[in-house]
């Protein structure tokens, strides 16, 4: 049966509407699993949420205050040398013994207070004086090594001398009280040198500076024992703040003992005192 040109005309449109209508079908089936497969762009995974969330006030503070720490123990005084504690706490020390007079007065004084304090022991007095090592580890002070004959000029002698100077000190200490530990050493003078402070680093003790100095050990003309008393306080009492370590001497120094009646009770109203 022939088609006229018309029906001929109508039948061809509808074909190609219809491949049309199932191109289309066969399209949006794609698309839609494709963007089933996708996963949104809103959600990141978890670890990139981890890896892009701030940390929390509390850890940013906690490392400040580990850096502010650090500092503290490297030191800012001379060669490298501590000057403060490292926290608020009050350190005192006490330089130049043991001396068997004044030594034991300070070592009751502070077991009355129940504070602590660190002494600066001078190897040749340590190997006189041995029972006092002892009294003052026992009493839960801390010892410092302050070289074996209060040599001002050790910064100037060679590593090895330095060296062995402060392995003989440590030695004497150890024999008289063979559970103490040696945690640091102070240069006579505070003569601190970059040398100095990497030796005393390496026989594992840290370099002990201060930040008070009353000048206890000065005794003027004409200043009576009265006056030097009076001085020591005034500067102890003015200059100490939190942190702080406070220079003094217990070797051949019965005025600075006697002004230590009066500063360990009002230091210890105001500060922690502890041993380092």
């Amino acid at each position: 049966m022939r088609l006229s040109r018309s029906k001929k005309l109508v039948l061809f449109g509808i074909a190609l509407l219809m491949v049309g209508l199932a191109g289309r079908a066969a399209a949006d089936e794609t698309s839609s699993a494709r963007t089933q497969a996708k996963p949104a762009a809103s959600a990141p995974s978890p670890a990139k949420q981890q890896q892009t969330r701030k940390p929390p006030a509390k850890a940013t503070e906690s490392a400040k205050q580990k850096i502010v720490t650090v500092s503290a123990r490297q030191g800012s005084g001379p060669g490298g040398s501590r000057m403060v504690t490292g926290g608020k706490a009050v350190a005192l020390t006490f330089d130049d013994g043991p001396d068997p007079a004044e030594t034991p007065q300070i070592l009751r004084l502070l077991a009355q207070q129940h504070v602590h304090a660190t002494f600066c022991l001078v190897g040749k007095n340590v190997a006189k004086f041995p029972a006092l090592v002892r009294q003052i580890v026992a009493g839960g002070n801390t010892v410092c090594n302050h070289t074996w004959s209060h040599d001002l000029k050790l910064g100037k002698k060679t590593p090895d001398q330095i060296r062995a100077d402060m392995a003989r000190t440590n030695a004497a200490i150890l024999k008289a009280a063979p559970n103490a530990k040696v945690k640091f050493f102070r240069a006579p003078g505070g003569n601190f040198t970059p040398q100095i402070v990497a030796i005393a680093k390496q026989l594992g003790m840290g370099s002990l500076y201060w930040k008070v100095d009353p000048r206890d050990w000065d005794h003027p003309k004409g200043e009576t024992h009265a006056q030097h008393r009076a001085r020591v306080i005034a500067k102890v009492e003015h200059n100490t703040h939190a942190g702080a370590i406070v220079l003094s001497h217990d070797y051949a120094q019965p005025d600075t003992i006697a002004a230590y009646h009066t500063l360990v009770p009002w230091l210890k109203k105001r500060f922690q005192l502890i041993g380092m």
